[in-house]
């Protein structure tokens, strides 16, 4: 009796340790299948974001978007977009895949990650963009810039968005080119791990260093030492 409640025994623990790997297995495939699934997201109906807004105008450029620009994928997008794939010879599916982004002139970054060599090119810009700001504001130079990779009217990539030309007077100046501050690191690593305390702004300014019109039309979100973090 005594051993044949033992292999009872036996036999369930077993049987439930079977359930628990199967289980696991089945979990781990389903967060790779996520995972995987999210490497091609296109915009289609239900999208929303900055992806979305830039096909809206350029479609609205083209004629072929007559409402609002909202950066949501509904179905006027979607309506606009097949008149652009038709247009264009391509499969008219409705979604913006690869080649209606490029045939639109598309190009969208994504943030780096938190390389040495990309906090070392963050940090010099910070350092020379920001130097004598609180911290928050040193961070904040910083996420405007990976704010601009992400935006569709900026270059898509670290360097290209530091050394377009023009967009930084520190540039310019040569004061890029001066020793970096230490808190500068700090605060490059911080925005490249995702602080951004303007809210997802992609211009600043000093108003006691520029009177240019243009950025005084933008919209300010916050006030961050001696600059103005705006739309």
């Amino acid at each position: 009796m005594k051993r044949y409640t033992g292999i009872k025994n036996f036999t369930l623990t077993a049987l439930l340790t079977a359930a628990l790997i199967a289980a696991a297995a089945l979990t781990g495939s389903f967060i790779n299948a996520r995972r995987d699934s999210s490497i091609n997201v296109l915009s289609q109906v239900g999208s929303r974001g900055k992806e979305v807004t830039a096909i809206q105008q350029k479609l609205k450029e083209r004629g072929l978007f007559t409402v609002g620009v909202t950066g949501y994928y509904g179905e006027e997008t979607r309506k606009a977009v097949l008149r652009f794939q038709k247009q264009q010879g391509i499969s008219q599916t409705g979604v913006a895949g690869p080649l209606t982004l490029k045939a639109l002139g598309i190009s969208i970054g994504q943030i780096p990650p938190a390389t040495e060599a990309n906090v070392n090119l963050l940090a010099r810009i910070i350092s020379a963009e920001a130097r004598g700001e609180p911290y928050t504001g040193q961070v904040a130079v910083g996420a405007v810039i990976l704010n601009r990779i992400e935006h569709p009217s900026f270059p898509d990539t670290l360097s290209g968005v530091i050394y377009q030309n023009g967009a930084f007077t520190a540039v310019v100046d040569g004061q890029f080119n001066q020793p970096v501050s230490d808190s500068a690191y700090n605060a490059a690593r911080d925005a490249l791990n995702g602080w951004d305390p303007t809210g997802g702004c992609i211009y600043y300014y000093n108003p006691a260093k520029t009177s240019n019109a243009f950025m005084y039309s933008r919209p300010t979100v916050i006030v961050i030492g001696s600059h103005r973090f705006c739309t």
